[in-house]
């Protein structure tokens, strides 16, 4: 299933990371392992924020997904799922 893994980070947790230069190899680290279809990272509610999309088979997937974002930045992290346009038409089609 493609979700959507928005990550906010720490403020305080985030300016350490980057200042200790550690926060490139991170980010990296998580982008080889999620192999995401698109990442955009940008402020989002004046908070540095990552926005991952990704495929994620089952929910187990979920712990070892989500606590790199929690434990090393401390982080509010949401995954939802989500839709390209033509999967939402093909759900739409199926409610006729």
């Amino acid at each position: 299933m493609r979700v959507m893994l928005k990550a906010t980070m720490d403020t305080e947790k985030s300016n350490e990371l980057l200042h200790a230069g550690k926060m490139p190899e991170m980010m990296k680290q998580m982008l080889d392992r999620l192999h995401p279809e698109a990442a955009y990272f940008g402020p989002v509610g004046g908070r540095r924020t990552a926005l991952l999309f990704f495929d994620m088979a089952d929910s187990s997937e979920l712990p070892p997904t989500g606590e790199p974002f929690f434990t090393l930045m401390i982080a509010e992290v949401e995954v939802t799922p989500i839709m390209n346009a033509e999967e939402l038409q093909k759900g739409l089609s199926e409610l006729r």
